[in-house]
């Protein structure tokens, strides 16, 4: 069973969680097989664009924040624009500890997000 759905919102590859709890050391490891494949498909499109929304997940372990942080720094080498929504006030606790806050683009929901990538063509 797929641990994502992602679909296509105007030029960005909308990512959505499956799970309420990612604490799981295989799921751990198959949300991130999954990300990393989805990043990469983002990376290849020519908007290089994509949100991940975290709506309904209330508990991650350090184990997938360690895959997030991953990404990130994929993403960044890829010149992929990588965004994060709809994170729930613990998960939101934990990035806001491990400063991560402050690496992430956190935006408040999926249309404040969107609308922070910028219109179509904006940078093309």
């Amino acid at each position: 069973m797929s641990s994502l759905k992602s679909e296509q919102k105007e030029d960005v590859l909308v990512v959505y969680f499956t799970d309420a709890k990612i604490l799981d050391e295989a799921r751990i490891q198959q949300i991130g097989k999954e990300l990393m494949e989805m990043g990469e498909q983002a990376g290849k499109s020519e908007s290089k664009k994509m949100l991940l929304n975290f709506q309904g997940v209330q508990f991650m372990s350090s184990a997938m924040i360690g895959k997030l942080v991953l990404l990130n720094k994929k993403s960044k080498a890829a010149n992929l624009v990588l965004k994060f929504c709809a994170i729930s006030p613990n998960v939101l606790e934990v990035f806001k500890i491990t400063r991560l806050n402050k690496v992430f683009d956190i935006q408040a929901d999926e249309d404040k997000a969107l609308k922070a990538f910028g219109s179509k063509g904006w940078f093309g």
